[in-house]
C-alpha cells in the first residue's frame, strides 16, 4: 500500500477526524483553563478518569467506549469535587489539592487496571492503553462520541463567552453583578472532564493535558483579545493533532516496526508550534522583543 493509499484508508480518515476534532475541542475549552489559571485542572481529571474507567468496566464487562466513557467523566466529576471539598473545608490550597487528588485517583487507578488485567479469564486486554493512549483503536462510534463533545464545548463557549471570559479576569465583579459563578465554574470543569474522558483513546490520561495547555498557551502569545485567542486555540489544537497523526501515518512500518504511536507525536507537534510562537510571535515573541529591544538602543 502506497503513501496516500494508507493516509486516505479508512481506519486513517477516522483517527483523523477523532485527533482533530478532540485537537478543536481541547483548545478552546483549554483557553478558559489556561485564563482562569486552572491549566493543571485537566491534568487531574484525566489521571482521575482511569479508575473510573477500571470500575466501569467491573460493573458492565464490557470494552466499548461510551460505557467506559461514562465511567471516566463520572471519576473526573467525583475529582472535582473532592478538590472543590478539599479547598473548602481545609486550609490545604488549590495546587496542593489537585496533587494530592491527582495522585490518589491514578494510583487507584494502576491498581485496579493490573488487578483486571491478572484475570485469568483474560476479559480486560487493553485497558493499561488509556494510561498512553493508542489511536489507531478509534472507530467510528468512537469519532461520533468526540465530534458530539466537540460541538456541545464549541457551542457553549460561544452561547457563554461573555459570562465565561469574565470569569476568567474578575471573578468577584461577576459574582456581584448577580452572575452564577458556582454554575460558570462547574460548566468549565465539567466541559474539561468530556475533553479530557474523550481524549483518552487517542493521548492517554498522561498526555491529554497537553492538548489543553499547549494550544492555549500558543494562541495567548499571538494575541491579547480573547475574542481572537479562543478560536485561534482551537486552530492550533487541530493542527497540532492533524501533524502529529499525519507523521504516525507516514512513517514505514521498515523504519519503525509498529509505526510510530500518534499520541505522543501529537503533543510533540504542538509543542514544536509552541516553541515557533515563542520565538517568531509578534509582539510577545523572543525574535520581536530582541529587535525591539535593538530598535530602540539605536533611537
Amino acid at each position: 500500500m502506497g503513501l496516500w493509499e494508507h493516509l486516505t484508508s479508512f481506519n486513517s480518515l477516522m483517527v483523523l477526524a477523532g485527533t482533530a476534532l478532540l485537537g478543536l475541542a481541547c483548545g478552546v475549552i483549554g483557553s478558559f483553563t489556561v485564563l482562569r489559571e486552572r491549566a493543571l485542572i485537566g491534568d487531574c481529571v484525566a489521571h482521575a478518569a482511569l479508575p473510573g474507567i477500571c470500575i466501569s468496566f467491573m460493573l458492565f464487562h464490557q470494552r466499548s467506549f461510551p460505557v467506559l466513557f461514562a465511567g471516566a467523566i463520572a471519576a473526573g466529576l467525583v475529582s472535582v469535587w473532592c478538590i472543590a471539598a478539599i479547598r473548602r473545608y481545609t486550609r490545604i490550597k488549590e495546587d496542593t489539592a489537585l496533587a494530592l487528588v491527582l495522585s490518589s485517583f491514578f494510583g487507584l487507578g494502576i491498581a485496579l487496571s493490573r488487578h483486571l488485567q491478572n484475570q485469568p479469564s483474560g476479559t480486560a486486554p487493553g485497558l493499561d492503553t488509556f494510561i498512553l493512549g493508542k489511536a489507531a483503536t478509534i472507530s467510528s462510534n468512537d469519532v461520533v462520541v468526540i465530534a458530539a463533545i466537540s460541538g456541545l464545548s464549541v457551542c457553549v463557549c460561544i452561547v457563554l463567552f461573555k459570562e465565561l471570559t469574565l470569569l476568567c479576569f474578575d471573578r468577584e465583579f461577576a459574582h456581584t453583578q448577580g452572575y452564577p459563578v458556582k454554575t460558570l465554574d462547574f460548566i468549565v470543569m465539567a466541559l474539561v472532564c468530556l475533553c479530557a474522558s474523550a481524549g483518552l483513546p487517542a493521548v492517554g490520561a498522561v498526555l491529554i493535558v497537553a492538548l489543553l495547555i499547549f494550544p492555549a498557551v500558543t494562541a495567548r502569545l499571538w494575541t491579547d483579545r480573547v475574542g481572537i485567542m479562543v478560536p485561534l486555540s482551537g486552530v492550533f489544537g487541530v493542527a497540532a493533532a492533524v501533524a502529529g497523526t499525519c507523521i504516525s501515518a507516514a512513517t514505514p512500518r521498515e523504519l519503525v516496526e509498529h509505526g510510530l504511536p500518534t499520541g505522543p507525536l501529537i503533543v510533540i507537534s504542538a509543542a514544536i508550534i509552541f516553541i515557533a510562537s515563542f520565538i517568531f510571535a509578534p509582539t510577545h515573541g523572543v525574535a520581536w522583543r530582541v529587535r525591539h529591544t535593538k530598535d530602540k538602543e539605536k533611537l
